[in-house]
């Protein structure tokens, strides 16, 4: 009987425990749920005040919402164009660096031949160069190629920085797909880009979520290559719109919030869409044997 009695309220105590715990769990996810939402908050209620209010009560609610910094900053940055260009560029860049570096990919990680070793640490060292390093070096080629503030001009760099975070990723990823699945595709009669197309790239679809959300932040947000690649006004990206509101006198901070909540509308949305691709790819692209 004593021993039952021990056993039982040595099996009681964690139990016991477990309530504080997952209740200051809960408090710290809270706290940073709240931290991290929190700018963005700021940024909502900034975007529908007055300059005045701007200074005089940046933390509280707008007395009055201004609806007119939003038009406003849309008509005057011109934001409508600056988003097709943004959208244009991230789009292409986009897809150019998830086939790429899919394809990639699985040639290293599936064939064997001598300059694999190589071609995988070049791509691993791609990852740690600066890319701010490079602006000099890339202006004076690409002003010589004669694409310099064209959309190639971003779309190009974009793409060569983001292939070999993409590659790193895709490779780890595709040793843990079994070699099973397609040597019963091409018993099937399909060849090496029937396998690619049909069962690899499907399979790959978690990996390239986490490369798109990636890829769309950088390409979307992008300041510095917009800045120095681009001149041409049509040809403005949505963070270089963003710069119009301040100059060398000051800056029109209704404005500029205002611009702000408009550029982050589609960063989020992109997101959210993309967070349930995971998911669902997560589980989709599984394989268990």
């Amino acid at each position: 009987m004593q021993a039952s009695t021990k056993m039982q309220a040595a099996g009681e105590k964690p139990a016991a425990w477990k309530k504080p715990v997952g209740f200051a769990l809960k408090v710290l996810l809270l706290i940073y749920a709240i931290v991290t939402l929190y700018p963005l908050y700021w940024l909502v209620i900034s975007a529908f005040k007055t300059n005045q209010e701007f200074f005089n009560r940046p933390y509280a609610w707008p007395l009055q919402w201004q609806i007119d910094n939003i038009t406003r900053a849309w008509d005057l940055g011109n934001m409508g164009r600056a988003m097709i260009n943004s959208a244009i560029v991230t789009i292409v860049a986009l897809v150019l660096t998830v086939v790429i570096g899919t394809l990639a990919a699985y040639a290293l990680s599936r064939f064997k031949f001598k300059l694999n070793p190589l071609l995988k640490g070049m791509f691993l060292l791609g990852m740690l160069i600066p890319i701010h390093s490079t602006l000099v070096p890339l202006f004076i080629f690409m002003n010589k190629v004669g694409i310099l503030d064209t959309y190639w001009a971003l779309i190009m760099p974009y793409t060569a920085f983001e292939l070999p975070i993409a590659i790193f990723l895709g490779i780890a990823y595709l040793t843990s797909i079994p070699r099973d699945v397609e040597e019963a595709a091409m018993i099937d009669g399909n060849g090496w880009w029937g396998v690619f197309g049909r069962i690899i790239f499907p399979l790959c679809l978690p990996v390239i979520s986490t490369v798109s959300i990636l890829a769309f932040l950088r390409f979307w947000n992008d300041f510095s290559f917009a800045l120095v690649f681009i001149n041409t006004q049509a040809l403005k990206t949505l963070p270089l719109s963003l710069s119009l509101f301040s100059d060398g006198f000051g800056t029109d901070y209704a404005l500029t919030m205002g611009a702000m909540f408009i550029a982050v509308i589609p960063t989020i949305v992109i997101y959210l869409i993309f967070q349930e691709q995971i998911m669902k790819g997560m589980v989709a692209g599984s394989v268990k044997g």
